[in-house]
C-alpha cells in the first residue's frame, strides 16, 4: 500500500504546487477564458489547467515506474496509454491557444485513440451481459462475436471501431462536462479512484497505480477550479482527462461498466443533446447551454450543489459497479435503468425546463481587457496595459 500512497501523494503535491503558476502562465501568454457563449463565469479565467494536471500525472507515473515497474503486455499498453496522452495534451493546448475548428481536434483525438491502439489497448472482449448464448450464436451476429468461456470476442475490424468511438465518446463527453467549476475535475477524480480499487482487487498493480496518479493530479488542483473557478482545465486538460479515462477504463475486467456507471449522466445528456440540436436542423457540434448541468444552473441551483449532486450520482453508481453487484446481467440492468430513466427526464426537462437550449452564433472578434493586475508584457512580470484578442465561438468540440 505504501507505493500507491507515494504514488497519490506526489502528483497531488505537484499539483498543488504547479496550478498557481499555471496561473500565472495563462495570463502571461494571454490563455484565458472570457464571460460569453454558453459560459458565464465572472471576469477573466485562466484555462492552462492541463499543464499542471499532465505535469503532476507524470510525477505520479514515473514513481509507478520505480516502485511498481509494469511488466509484460501491460508495460507496452501503459506506454500507449502515456504517448497517447502526450498526443491529446499538445493537440489540446493547440487548441487553448488557437481556438481550432472542430475537424483537427477530432484528428487529434484520432491520432490520440490511434497511439493506444498501436501498443495494443483496444476493446476486444467483454462478459456476456445475457443468460446463455443463445443471442451471440445466431445470424448475423455470430459473424462479428464469438463467445467463449462466458466471454464475448469481437472481430478485429469491429473491436477497432469500437475502441475509437470509446475513446472519442469519453474525451468528448469529458469536454461536454466541463461547463461548470469542479465538475469535470471532481466525477473524473470519483472514476479514478474507483478504476484504481477495481485494479487493485484484480491483482493488477501497476495498472493500479495510473488511475492513482491521475486521482492525485485532479484532487491537487480541484481547489483552484472548484467554484468560483481560478483556473479552468482548459481543452488540454479535458482531453488529457477523458482521454485517460478511456484508456485506463479497458485495461482490466468490468472497467468499461464502470466508466459507463460513473459517467453515465454526463454522456447521456451529451446524446441527449446532439439529438436535440439535429431534431431542431441544427449542427450537433454547436454549443449552447442545453446541456443538463447548465440548465440547472440557468433554474436557479447554485454551481456548487449542482456539481455536488453530480459527484454523488457518480459515486453511488460506481459503488454499483465496483463493489455492490458482481454478475454482469445486474450491471446492464443498472445501465438500462439509469439510462431511460436519465433520458426520460431529459426530454421531460426540455419541454418543461425553465430555459431551453439557447443557440449562441459567433460573434464578431472582440477585444479581451484583462485585469490590470493580470496584464504582462514581454517576459516580464512588470504591470503593463495590454489586450487579447480571442474569438467568442462557444462549441462542444
Amino acid at each position: 500500500m505504501t507505493p500507491y500512497l507515494a504514488v497519490f501523494f506526489t502528483a497531488l503535491a505537484v499539483s498543488l504546487v504547479l496550478t498557481p503558476l499555471a496561473r500565472r502562465l495563462s495570463f502571461r501568454w494571454r490563455i484565458v477564458a472570457e464571460p460569453g457563449g454558453r459560459r458565464r463565469h465572472k471576469g477573466v479565467v485562466p484555462k492552462l489547467g492541463g499543464l499542471p494536471l499532465f505535469a503532476a500525472y507524470l510525477a505520479g507515473i514515473g514513481l509507478t515506474y520505480w516502485l511498481l515497474p509494469p511488466t509484460g503486455q501491460d508495460a507496452l499498453r501503459l506506454q500507449g496509454v502515456v504517448l497517447g496522452s502526450l498526443v491529446v495534451f499538445l493537440g489540446g493546448l493547440l487548441d487553448d491557444r488557437l481556438d481550432l475548428p472542430a475537424a483537427p481536434q477530432f484528428l487529434i483525438q484520432i491520432a490520440g485513440a490511434a497511439v493506444a491502439m498501436a501498443h495494443l489497448v483496444f476493446i476486444e472482449v467483454f462478459s456476456n451481459p445475457f443468460p446463455g448464448a443463445a443471442l451471440w450464436t445466431r445470424p448475423p451476429l455470430d459473424l462479428f462475436f464469438t463467445l467463449k468461456d462466458n466471454l464475448v470476442w469481437m472481430v478485429p475490424p469491429l473491436a477497432l471501431f469500437f475502441t475509437l468511438a470509446w475513446a472519442l465518446g469519453m474525451i468528448n463527453a469529458v469536454n461536454w462536462l466541463d461547463g461548470l467549476d469542479g465538475l469535470a475535475a471532481g466525477v473524473g477524480t470519483i472514476a479514478a479512484l474507483l478504476f484504481a480499487w477495481h485494479s487493485y482487487r484484480l491483482d493488477q498493480m501497476a495498472v493500479a497505480a495510473f488511475p492513482l496518479a491521475l486521482a492525485g493530479a485532479l484532487l491537487g488542483f480541484l481547489p483552484y477550479n472548484f467554484a468560483p473557478a481560478r483556473i479552468f482545465l482548459g481543452t488540454a486538460g479535458a482531453y488529457l482527462l477523458g482521454y485517460n479515462l478511456a484508456t485506463l477504463s479497458i485495461l482490466s475486467p468490468a472497467k468499461l461498466s464502470t466508466a459507463l456507471l460513473v459517467l453515465a449522466l454526463p454522456i447521456l445528456d451529451g446524446v441527449w443533446r446532439v439529438i436535440d440540436r439535429l431534431r431542431q436542423g441544427r449542427s450537433p457540434l454547436q454549443g449552447d447551454r442545453g446541456h443538463l448541468h447548465f440548465r440547472l444552473q440557468d433554474s436557479g441551483l447554485s454551481t456548487r450543489w449542482i456539481v455536488v449532486g453530480y459527484y454523488g450520482v457518480a459515486i453511488a453508481f460506481g459503488l454499483i459497479a465496483v463493489a455492490f453487484v458482481a454478475a454482469p446481467t445486474t450491471k446492464l440492468l443498472a445501465l438500462a435503468v439509469l439510462g431511460v430513466g436519465v433520458l426520460a427526464f431529459l426530454v421531460w426537462f426540455s419541454a418543461h425546463g425553465k430555459v431551453s437550449g439557447v443557440k449562441y452564433q459567433v460573434s464578431s472578434v472582440k477585444t479581451l481587457a484583462l485585469p490590470k493586475s493580470y496584464q504582462v508584457s514581454g517576459e516580464t512580470d512588470d504591470v503593463t496595459p495590454g489586450t487579447e484578442t480571442r474569438d467568442t465561438e462557444s462549441r462542444d468540440t
